[in-house]
């Protein structure tokens, strides 16, 4: 019962963006669990959309009706990853969701794309405890993000963006506009 209260206050502080302790069992039980799921959506036939989709739908936080991802799929809990409608993701979509991504409607994610949230210290002593903290990552409406691109820790993206492929997004992006490079620039106005 303590180890699940000391648990719960761990995870508590993850989703807060306070450090934390990752190597909790109960972490590395529930990254077990999704990773299980993971292996089941990811080995499942490509024509068994509905069986995929039933699977998402048990590791995702929440997501719209019409949704599609592409095999193979990676994250670390899924249930703090929030799609909204007609969102599509190609192969490979990778998404460290240790604090919550929101993600809006009409998302389009091309391959080989990483959303990360995890973050971890400068310090090689400190970082070697195995503590860590996250910040959360919110793409807004209308986002088309090109291929391997990376989306960095805390950056929210505006609606209306198109981030260009091979892109490093290490800061807030706001609506209506073209962003790409490393780190990823405003190029155009939409």
């Amino acid at each position: 019962m303590e180890d699940l209260q000391n648990f719960e206050k761990e995870w508590a502080k993850m989703l807060r963006g306070e450090i934390y302790d990752a190597t909790h069992p109960e972490f590395l039980r529930r990254l077990a669990v999704t990773r299980q799921k993971l292996w089941e959506f990811n080995s499942m036939q490509p024509m068994m959309l509905a069986d995929q989709r039933r699977i998402l739908r048990e590791i995702l936080g929440s997501c719209g009706e019409k949704f599609h991802v592409n095999q193979p799929f990676r994250c670390d809990y899924g249930c703090n990853i929030h799609i909204g409608e007609n969102f599509f993701a190609n192969f490979n979509l990778t998404i460290l969701d240790e604090a919550e991504v929101r993600i809006g409607d009409f998302a389009f994610i091309g391959p080989n794309v990483s959303i990360y949230t995890a973050c971890h210290p400068l310090d090689a002593t400190t970082r070697n405890t195995t503590v860590e903290w996250a910040e959360p990552v919110t793409i807004g409406h209308n986002v088309w993000i090109g291929g391997s691109a990376v989306i960095l820790p805390g950056v929210t993206i505006g609606d209306n963006v198109v981030v260009g492929a091979g892109s490093v997004v290490t800061r807030d992006v706001p609506s209506d506009c073209v962003v790409a490079g490393n780190p990823a620039r405003i190029i155009k106005r939409l």
